[in-house]
């Protein structure tokens, strides 16, 4: 089979897409023919050999990638037979997810509904889940005020549309006039590019005297602390991860000051009402399913890994980046078309 491996910590360039031996399923697990496999942030700091938080920098060589979807195609000792054929999304233990087969454990896998893409599912088991987990954390009420950096993001696009559905007052912040735009396709009421030095000032003038109660920041850096300095007094700040390559800095005197509160909400915050992560994945597939949540999804083919790093890495790369076998990919503009506003 044909894997993307790592076999030297450095730059995208380092991800050599070659013919490996596929996995085989221990106990309790199966093996995946993979349709989609998802793309993190964090995969870029691993390929770079820096751990970040829970997850150390991997031993090489190593294929990377933590979520896959696909349909099964082998099992283990001990796994019911009814799982062969069936349609399947879920996590991996480690890695091993950037390849055409893939290894996971029974418990860890969703089926996938019926007429579900697999990039859809992909998209949502991860990514969904944290968004659903978000606005558990953000609480949010019709007639809110929140603002979303990131917002033309795999996250940052799924809660500007159930933000919307809810009757909040979304602003979209993202980089570049492009995906401002894109948060106002998605259901944003007001969007912002970060870019312009001047986008606090204009977000500003846009509430017209209406205050920002909350604020999910997936930026951090300059942008995450402008975010911080709009929020109005006893509003949350929502810290769930740094694109631009630090978190946001804030001192005791910052909260204090502003009357906030102040939440790092990925971890245990997600599961506040899910109350397992399974129950949360399940969640997110089914708000997909049911067409309240259409993840914004930027399909790469499995042998174009590189380039969908370094375009996560740049910025540049819109919606959930999702890498598709290389024979089946159609790696074309509409792949990261704009949704419509939800309702519409």
């Amino acid at each position: 089979m044909y894997a993307v491996r790592l076999h030297e910590y450095g730059p995208a360039e380092n991800l050599r897409y070659e013919q490996i031996t596929p996995p085989s399923p221990g106990e309790g697990q199966v093996r995946i023919d993979v349709r989609a496999s998802g793309v993190h942030v964090i995969e870029t700091r691993l390929r770079s050999g820096r751990g970040i938080g829970p997850h150390p920098a991997p031993a090489l060589p190593v294929v990377l990638g933590g979520e896959v979807a696909g349909v099964v195609g082998a099992l283990g000792p001990g796994v019911d037979e009814s799982w062969l054929g069936r349609p399947v999304v879920g996590t991996l233990d480690a890695h091993g997810g950037y390849a055409e087969q893939a290894v996971a454990a029974v418990e860890a896998l969703h089926r996938i509904p019926d007429r579900m893409a697999a990039d859809t599912a992909v998209a949502m088991i991860t990514t969904g889940s944290t968004a659903l987990g978000l606005l558990d954390v953000a609480e949010a009420e019709p007639g809110d005020v929140a603002l979303v950096t990131s917002a033309a993001g795999g996250v940052g696009a799924l809660l500007i549309q159930a933000l919307h559905r809810q009757g909040v007052t979304v602003v979209g912040v993202a980089g570049g006039p492009e995906k401002a735009r894109q948060a106002m396709s998605l259901g944003a009421d007001i969007a912002a590019d970060y870019r312009d030095p001047d986008w606090p000032h204009a977000v500003h003038d846009a509430l017209s005297g209406k205050e920002i109660g909350i604020v999910f920041d997936g930026v951090g850096g300059t942008t995450g602390r402008q975010a911080f300095d709009l929020l109005g007094p006893g509003g949350k700040f929502l810290l769930h991860g740094w694109s631009s390559g630090t978190a946001t800095q804030l001192t005791t005197d910052d909260i204090i000051g502003h009357a906030s509160t102040v939440i790092w909400a990925i971890g245990p915050q997600l599961l506040r009402r899910a109350g397992t992560m399974r129950e949360l994945q399940a969640r997110a597939i089914q708000a997909a399913a049911d067409g309240g949540l259409e993840p914004l999804v930027k399909r790469y083919p499995l042998d174009r890994a590189a380039d969908a790093h370094a375009d996560l890495e740049g910025r540049r790369a819109v919606g959930k980046i999702v890498l598709v076998p290389a024979a089946t990919a159609a790696d074309s503009p509409a792949d990261a078309q704009a949704l419509s506003r939800p309702g519409r």
